[in-house]
């Protein structure tokens, strides 16, 4: 019986052993990135001639004079601006609306199916990914958790797509953001939105969403009905319990304080927000994602020029009050609609006019695109710069992006999580 024990622990020992082995790779091999203009995003400048080791899907090391190995795969983007992964704080990946022709959210709901819409966001999710946004933020409008089986597809390595951070459904006062639907089809809304009139319903909508793959929750205020001080803490205070954030659909007024003094990390859209407000949210250290929709954004919605042209000013008007009180600023798009002859990447990119306009500069909106935008998300810690132990989240630009922000749109290398994605340049 002692012989029998003995040959169990030691087959056991061997089994243990061997296992150890296989889950250490035996010379790994690292990447050496030679990057040429480096981008600090604390400090918001460009450092020269830097090399950024990569092992594990993680920055091991960022310097001028590393040490390398033969070993080392070596990527040479010498002659390149070298940034974080991109970050947007708003999208809608599985939207999108005839060119001037919308009329309302629920005109899909009754001819696009959740797996369509899935589909859908799946591209729309590469075309980011392609043009440099390691990580997004989908907030809603996905019909019945369309984006949580393109999250699933992207961690199955299905497709290829940014870390997603996924909102779920769209808590709301009753009706969500629809109006004039007639009594017959009552709740055709609830395919994208959950009604929720107290702080019970509330919570409980909360739950449902982290339920169903939420790691972020999105509220709207003001469209059906406007959610006091009490409501925004309820939503806070039961989604704090999963460590995740809240953030609020609201433009300005009184809804937009209950959202501030209410504990919400962010409001979107703020398009009516006073200075007031604006120094408000400073002081509470509340994030503003603007979705600074240019005139053309605008427009493709079926608004005449004038409208759209005096909307775009106004938010440009905002955006430029916004950086000049101080206020915190997370880089959001929100386009549905995607432009004639541009994909859904060029049509987000128009927004970046209104931030010219605001006289916003260009390393600051790099910065709201890295840095803030990761604390906001709350992966400050993971991603955002390039520095030892972050993710490894790197994208490369043919020009300087601080000299001009349109330099963002020619994306020629990306790197997600320690793997290349896309690589233009011949020289590796």
């Amino acid at each position: 019986m002692r012989n029998t024990n003995r040959r169990v622990i030691a087959v056991a020992t061997i089994f243990l052993l061997s296992c150890v082995a296989a889950a250490v790779p035996v010379n790994a091999q690292d990447t050496i990135i030679k990057a040429g203009h480096l981008f600090d995003s604390r400090t918001g400048k460009f450092v020269a001639n830097q090399t950024i080791l990569v092992r594990g899907g993680r920055i091991a090391e960022v310097g001028p004079n590393l040490t390398t190995k033969s070993t080392d795969k070596v990527i040479d983007l010498s002659k390149s601006w070298v940034l974080p992964g991109l970050m947007d704080c708003h999208v809608h990946i599985t939207s999108n609306y005839p060119h001037r022709k919308y009329t309302g959210l629920h005109d899909i709901y009754t001819t696009e199916s959740s797996g369509f819409r899935s589909l859908r966001g799946a591209f729309v999710a590469e075309q980011l990914l392609m043009g440099g946004f390691t990580t997004i933020k989908e907030i809603g409008n996905d019909a019945n958790y369309a984006s949580a089986d393109v999250i699933k597809a992207i961690r199955q390595g299905w497709v290829k797509g940014p870390t997603i951070f996924y909102s779920g459904k769209i808590i709301a006062p009753y009706g969500g953001q629809t109006n004039g639907i007639n009594l017959e089809n009552e709740h055709l809304w609830q395919f994208e939105y959950i009604d929720a009139d107290t702080p019970d319903e509330i919570k409980k909508a909360v739950r449902k969403n982290i339920y169903y793959g939420a790691n972020v929750i999105k509220m709207v205020s003001g469209d059906n009905g406007t959610y006091d001080e009490a409501d925004i803490r309820a939503a806070v205070e039961e989604a704090k319990k999963s460590g995740i954030k809240v953030t609020v659909h609201v433009m300005g007024g009184q809804g937009a304080r209950n959202v501030i003094m209410g504990g919400a990390a962010a409001i979107e859209h703020g398009f009516d927000l006073d200075d007031d407000l604006l120094r408000l949210m400073k002081e509470k250290g509340t994030f503003l994602v603007g979705t600074d929709l240019y005139f053309e954004n605008l427009f493709a919605y079926g608004m005449s020029e004038e409208q759209a042209k005096a909307i775009s000013n106004g938010v440009a008007d905002r955006l430029g009050r916004a950086y000049k009180i101080g206020t915190k600023m997370a880089f959001g798009t929100d386009v549905i609609i995607d432009l004639p002859g541009m994909n859904r990447l060029q049509s987000n990119f128009r927004v970046l006019e209104n931030w010219k306009l605001a006289k916003i500069p260009p390393a600051y909106i790099l910065q709201t695109m890295t840095l803030h935008a990761a604390e906001l998300l709350g992966i400050e810690k993971n991603r955002g710069v390039l520095e030892k132990s972050y993710r490894a989240d790197v994208i490369a630009l043919g020009e300087d992006p601080s000299a001009n922000i349109d330099a963002i749109k020619n994306v020629r290398f990306v790197m997600k999580d320690g793997k290349v994605v896309r690589n233009d340049n011949k020289a590796q």
